[in-house]
């Protein structure tokens, strides 16, 4: 990746130091630990009970960082899961929501308005709920009301506490026979995470280091997500994070459904504050290959860049 003129107005990656003045909430660190909160996750998600048979359906009721977690389930689940898989980021769930399904109640506070509004149409529909949170007022229901719930550490920023959000849903769904067991799964994805942590250390260079690198080529640009088939809550995902640690604007968007809408939208003028960054696979099907490389060639010369991650493991 070749460093762009933006790299002289950036602060020194190279200097950790720097690096530290910015990230006040010690995000960075989190990032670097994320395998181990991982597998802390998960010895802590085998604590939650099975007392409901399979769901006819599933949904995810939560917020922001808190909902994303059942985007990823969803992605994850698609081919696997023979049920259903909502997210729901609102105050109430849907007509459908009777006493066979299966509800994610999800808010790291445990005081988010909406989830426990949700929460509560959930219990008056019947729903088997399972509540996943640091404590609040959800945990307080949840203990009151005899459901089934998992408490998770507290001193996580909650833009950062995706394994504990996501793991126990991944362990309940197997749990209940919906999907099969995730272990060597799951230990693969801790084991390239830790891989890719060693190759992006805040010690690295920055000409080693390709996370430093993407980061001097979308200074002062605004990131455009694109992701595919499971890749689409990756593409949310980082949308997401970037909102919140990089307080800039971002957007996202998935293949193929961007080649009807979204592309056009480029072709009227340049839009140079923008950067693309599209999610690659190397086994990603071929007519998903075929309409990434024909959408580059459509935007090129219209967008401040492309940029391409592409996904580790099998």
């Amino acid at each position: 990746m070749r460093l762009s003129n933006g790299y002289s107005k950036l602060l020194n990656l190279n200097e950790v130091n720097e690096i530290k003045k910015i990230d006040k909430s010690g995000m960075l660190s989190f990032c670097i630990e994320a395998p181990r909160h991982y597998e802390q996750a998960y010895r802590l998600s085998q604590k939650l009970e099975v007392v409901y048979p399979k769901p006819e359906a599933i949904i995810v009721t939560g917020m922001g960082g808190s909902a994303i977690g059942g985007e990823i389930l969803k992605d994850w689940g698609w081919d696997t899961i023979e049920v259903p898989i909502d997210v729901c980021r609102g105050y109430s769930l849907p007509a459908y929501a009777n006493n066979k399904t299966l509800v994610f109640a999800v808010s790291y506070s445990g005081e988010t308005e909406e989830t426990l509004s949700a929460f509560l149409n959930a219990v008056k529909k019947k729903c088997r709920v399972v509540c996943i949170g640091s404590g609040g007022t959800l945990i307080s229901f949840a203990e009151k009301m005899g459901i089934p719930h998992i408490k998770i550490p507290s001193e996580i920023p909650p833009r950062a506490a995706l394994p504990y959000l996501l793991t126990p849903m991944l362990t309940y769904v197997v749990k209940i026979g919906l999907a099969s067991n995730i272990d060597l799964e799951l230990n693969e994805a801790i084991e390239v995470m830790r891989k890719i942590c060693e190759e992006n250390m805040p010690e690295k260079p920055v000409e080693e280091c390709f996370s430093k690198k993407l980061a001097v080529e979308l200074y002062g640009k605004v990131p455009v997500f694109y992701g595919f088939g499971y890749y689409r809550s990756v593409a949310q995902r980082l949308k997401q994070q970037f909102n919140e640690n990089s307080k800039v604007p971002s957007k996202w968007d998935v293949f193929p459904e961007l080649d009807h809408n979204e592309v056009v939208g480029w072709e009227g003028m340049e839009f140079d504050r923008f950067s693309a960054v599209i999610i690659r696979d190397s086994e990603e099907p071929e007519e998903i290959r075929y309409r990434i490389e024909a959408t580059k060639e459509i935007i090129a010369d219209k967008l401040g860049g492309i940029h391409e991650i592409w996904s580790r493991g099998k």
